[in-house]
């Protein structure tokens, strides 16, 4: 009888070592408020996996519950099937602890601080927080767009694989991400990231180092202009709403997309950008601030510009 030779399907299969890895597999996010979710789904449309870190379970639990939400909104507009969302929300993990974060290819800070002080502070933390889990060819990105990435990533081991990446989350159908590298960010990392920006289906567009970049720094000056005109009774704010959007062809009017926005949000911009350039067009309107003091930010408190029911939906 012939002798049986049995030889292992490992050795015929690719070694861990030699088997090619996907540039982007699994990409982390630091805070899922609004916009870390928005961000999560983005990503886990395009079958890549997602795993998000928040402070809490409650807040794990929320940012699921949202994301749920929005995917159901989509649903209900004939832009997805039940299947598409289970798949969606199968590819999304959330936890808490920065040790989750190993593996990543690329991690997201997204979380969100009130003052400036607070705003560089945090962010600082969690980029040194990231570094100690992930590899050093991990790429860290912030969405902040009024931080100077430079600044941000000053004290890590490894500053060159840093950047600021910035989602268009409030604007309806934006197909944009706007890129920053500071004086430490190296070619190869800004190549990769350009290639998951079309990974991602958005167009590319890099930035100078600059508090606001472009999208911020227009869009707060259209929003004081149009509160402005507003004062001087030009026209009402449906007027001027209709004439940006029916006129210049924009998705929503600014103040119907500062609501989106939040206004304690746009306001904290408008704060920063007038700190950083001293320059009075960048300075809050009265009619901002009178709304924030009253704790009316818009479609997330029901009232803001204009009032809404708690779908989010503009009443009148």
């Amino acid at each position: 009888m012939a002798e049986v030779i049995v030889e292992s399907i490992e050795d015929y299969g690719l070694s861990q070592k030699s088997r090619s890895r996907t540039l982007f597999s699994k990409v982390g996010i630091v805070g899922c408020g609004t916009v870390g979710q928005n961000i999560a789904l983005l990503v886990s449309q395009k079958e890549l996996e997602v795993i998000f870190i928040e402070l809490s379970e409650e807040k794990v639990n929320t940012a699921f519950s949202k994301m749920e939400e929005e995917l159901d909104n989509m649903i209900g507009r004939w832009g997805m099937t039940p299947g598409e969302k289970r798949a969606i929300l199968s590819r999304i993990s959330g936890h808490i602890g920065y040790e989750h974060l190993r593996g990543c290819d690329l991690v997201i800070e997204a979380i969100r601080s009130k003052t400036r002080e607070q705003r560089i502070t945090c962010r600082k933390e969690v980029f040194k927080n990231i570094e100690k889990y992930v590899l050093p060819e991990t790429i860290i990105a912030t969405n902040s767009t009024t931080i100077a990435i430079t600044e941000l990533s000053s004290e890590l081991e490894h500053k060159e694989r840093c950047v600021s990446l910035h989602f268009l989350t409030n604007a309806p159908g934006s197909k944009m991400i706007e890129a920053v590298r500071s004086l430490y960010t190296s070619d190869e990392v800004f190549d990769k990231v350009s290639k998951f920006i079309t990974m991602m289906g958005k167009t590319l567009v890099q930035v100078q180092e600059s508090p606001g970049l472009i999208s911020i720094r227009l869009f707060v000056t259209m929003v004081n202009e149009a509160c402005e005109i507003l004062m001087e009774g030009v026209g009402t704010k449906a007027d001027i709403d209709t004439t940006m959007r029916v006129g210049l062809g924009l998705a929503l009017g600014p103040f119907e997309l500062a609501d989106k926005v939040g206004l304690d949000k746009v306001e904290r911009w408008m704060d920063n950008l007038y700190g950083e350039f001293g320059d009075i067009k960048y300075k809050a309107s009265p009619v901002i601030k009178r709304h924030v003091r009253a704790h009316q930010y818009g479609r997330s408190t029901g009232v803001g510009f204009y009032s809404y029911d708690e779908s989010g939906k503009k009443i009148g």
